[in-house]
C-alpha cells in the first residue's frame, strides 16, 4: 500500500538527495523485512515532505519495486504468463481450469487466491491504516511487531516437515499468507517479512515461503499503483518532479533488485533475527524521539 503521508497538504520542495534516499529505502525496505511504508514515513516525517503533488514519486517509487522483482523473477513469471494464456485456452474450450495439469498453472491460481485476503483487508481497513500512516507511535508498534514477527519465523523456520515444493501450495496456504500480507498494509509491519512468516506458519519450506511471498508482491504492489495512479496523475506532473522520480525509480529499482538477493541469502542461512534486533532498535528509539518531543 503506498504511504497516505504523501496526502498531506502544502509546497513540495523534493531534492535529488531526498529523491535518491528514498528511493533507496523503498527497494531496500520492500524486500527486507523491515517495512518500506514505516521507514518512508519515518523519513517524510523528518524530511517534512508534503503536499498532494508527491503523490506521482510515491506511486512510480512502487513501480520501480515492481521491476524488481521482474529483475529477480523474469522467467518464472513469464512462464506464469504463459501458462495464463494456455488456462484462457483450456477454459474457452471447455476443459475447465484443470489447476493439477500443471505445477505453474497451481502456482499462478494460488498467487491469485492469496491475493482474495489482501484485498479484502485493504478495503475494509482502508481508513484506519490511513491514519497510521501519520501516527509515529502507531508505526514504532508496527517495527516491534514485524521483530516479533520474524522471531518466530526463525523458530517456525526449522520445522522439517514442511512443504518443499512449489506444487504443494493449497488454497489454505494461499490464503493464510494473503492474510498475512493484509496485514501488513499497517505502517512499520514488513511486508516481506509477514508473508514469510504467513507461509512458514501455514507449514511451507522457508525457500518456497520466501519465494511465494516475493511472486504475491506482484499483484499487490500493481494494485496500489493502479488504485493510487488516477488521483496521483489526476492534475498531470510537475516538470520539477520529473528528474528526482526518474532518479528515485532508478534507485529503488536496483535496491529493490539487491534486496531480493540478499533476503534470499539470508532466508537460507537462517538468519532472520539480525532483522529482528534492527526493527527493535528502530522502534526503540522512535519511541524515544517521541516521549523527548
Amino acid at each position: 500500500m503506498i504511504p497516505h503521508i504523501w496526502h498531506r497538504k502544502g509546497t513540495l520542495h523534493l531534492t535529488y538527495i531526498e529523491a535518491f534516499i528514498l528511493g533507496l529505502i523503498q527497494g531496500l525496505a520492500e524486500f527486507l523485512p523491515i517495512s518500506s511504508s514505516g521507514h518512508l514515513a519515518i523519513l517524510q516525517h523528518f524530511f517534512e515532505i508534503d503536499g498532494e503533488k508527491v503523490l506521482p514519486f510515491a506511486v512510480l517509487l512502487h513501480v520501480g519495486t515492481l521491476i524488481s522483482v521482474f529483475m529477480v523473477y523474469w522467467k518464472d513469471i513469464l512462464a506464469l504468463f504463459r501458462e495464463l494464456g494456455a488456462t484462457i485456452s483450456d477454459i474457452i474450450s471447455g476443459k475447465g481450469l484443470r489447476l493439477d495439469s500443471s505445477p505453474l498453472r497451481r502456482l499462478g491460481a494460488m498467487i491469485i487466491v492469496a491475493t482474495i485476503p489482501t484485498g479484502i483487508i485493504g478495503v475494509l481497513f482502508n481508513d484506519l491504516f490511513a491514519s497510521m500512516y501519520l501516527s509515529l507511535p502507531w508505526i514504532a508498534i508496527g517495527l516491534f511487531l514485524t521483530g516479533i514477527l520474524l522471531f518466530f519465523a526463525e523458530r517456525k523456520g526449522k520445522n522439517t516437515q514442511a512443504t518443499h515444493q512449489e506444487e504443494g501450495i493449497k488454497v489454505h496456504h494461499a490464503l493464510f499468507v494473503g492474510v498475512f500480507q493484509g496485514i501488513a498494509i499497517w505502517p512499520g509491519v514488513s511486508r516481506s517479512g509477514s508473508t514469510l512468516v504467513g507461509g512458514l506458519l501455514s507449514g511451507l519450506d522457508r525457500n518456497v515461503a520466501i519465494k511465494f511471498a516475493f511472486l504475491i508482491s506482484i499483484p499487490s504492489i500493481l494494485g496500489s499503483v493502479v488504485m493510487e495512479a488516477p488521483d496521483a496523475f489526476q492534475e498531470g506532473l510537475e516538470a520539477s518532479l520529473i528528474g528526482p522520480i526518474l532518479l528515485g525509480m532508478a534507485v529503488a529499482a536496483v535496491s529493490g533488485f539487491l534486496a531480493i538477493k540478499t533476503m534470499l541469502r539470508v532466508v537460507a542461512g537462517k538468519r532472520l533475527y539480525w532483522f529482528s534486533i534492527y526493527v527493535w532498535t528502530l522502534a526503540a528509539a522512535l519511541l524515544l524521539y517521541i516521549v523527548l518531543n
